[in-house]
């Protein structure tokens, strides 16, 4: 199978490259991506080399570069190009609309041009909003909350549109927060990891009790393969973890498995439009046949221990 990737360098795309040659040693790759600050070619400096892997450096709202790699015929695209940190969203918003939205037109619009036989586009649980009790299902209302959310729901909807339309074969998928190596370090889990290494403090907002469901890196991408290969055209899959923490919760696992005390914590002002809690039902995704292969205590340990083994990669992002 002859796979393009877009976004391949940042976290998830990086791990689920790497996973999927390590599954499938005769797939092809061809890896797009913009190498924003979040895109990191070392992330994926182990498999550079590999004859099945190619590396193209190029924006997806560039239809010239687009057009030039969806015309080789792909078996399939998937998209994991966004930009996605929240809290810039916040302070600029016009990248992210562009990239979420405007970039994700340019390949569905391509990807109809040469009919490819299958898109799957990766969506985020943030699209759903914040729930104060039960589990965001695949047919619920889109309440996104910020600028990144809703252009991610912009992005899923758009997609949509093009299978209901253009009969173009769309999956997308909705995966809760994510965590493990390559995580760029603004996100929670390596920020506070990295942050207590340099025996600096970690910044937790409001009183810490927001709640989100941690899903490992490695389950996702095995989540997203078992769509690639099983799932239905024009569904939506959510890929949950099942561990619901507060960032309270897992700022003192982050202390204890690093030996530091709760004076490490500095409680700071809370982000505007702070969902409270997110939550998924995974069932539609688990009656298919997948399920979470690591307990959460196991792959905190080995994440937490990932980011103390490589501090040549984190030292450098964090200086920049």
């Amino acid at each position: 199978m002859n796979l393009l990737i877009t976004g391949g360098a940042g976290f998830i795309g990086s791990n689920f490259i790497r996973y999927i040659l390590n599954q499938y040693p005769d797939y092809k790759i061809i890896n797009l991506d913009k190498l924003t600050y979040a895109g990191n070619l070392e992330n994926l400096r182990d498999i550079e080399n590999s004859p099945n892997y190619a590396f193209v450096k190029g924006d997806i709202c560039n239809e010239r570069i687009v057009d030039k790699l969806v015309s080789r015929k792909p078996d399939a695209i998937i998209n994991f190009a966004a930009e996605s940190h929240v809290d810039r969203s916040i302070l600029g918003p016009d990248e992210f609309l562009r990239t979420n939205v405007f970039g994700t037109y340019t390949l569905l619009k391509t990807a109809e041009k040469y009919k490819i036989s299958r898109f799957i586009h990766i969506g985020t649980d943030e699209e759903y909003g914040a729930i104060e009790s039960g589990s965001f299902k695949e047919s619920d209302v889109l309440n996104p909350s910020s600028p990144y959310s809703s252009s991610k729901a912009a992005a899923s909807l758009l997609a949509l549109s093009y299978f209901k339309t253009y009969e173009l074969p769309v999956i997308i998928t909705r995966s809760s927060n994510n965590f493990g190596p390559f995580q760029y370090p603004e996100k929670l889990i390596p920020l506070f990891v990295t942050n207590l290494l340099e025996d600096k403090k970690v910044p937790v907002y409001g009183d810490g009790q927001q709640i989100r469901d941690w899903l490992y890196v490695i389950d996702n991408c095995a989540g997203i393969d078992y769509i690639l290969h099983h799932g239905q055209i024009g569904e939506i899959y959510n890929i949950g973890g099942g561990n619901e923490k507060t960032n309270l919760e897992i700022t003192r696992i982050i202390l204890n498995r690093l030996g530091k005390d709760e004076n490490y914590i500095e409680y700071v002002r809370d982000r505007p439009g702070h969902d409270w809690r997110y939550a998924l039902d995974s069932t539609k995704l688990r009656n298919l046949g997948w399920q979470p292969r690591y307990e959460f205590e196991e792959a905190m340990a080995k994440t937490v221990q990932w980011y103390q083994d490589n501090p040549q990669w984190w030292q450098l992002l964090k200086v920049r």
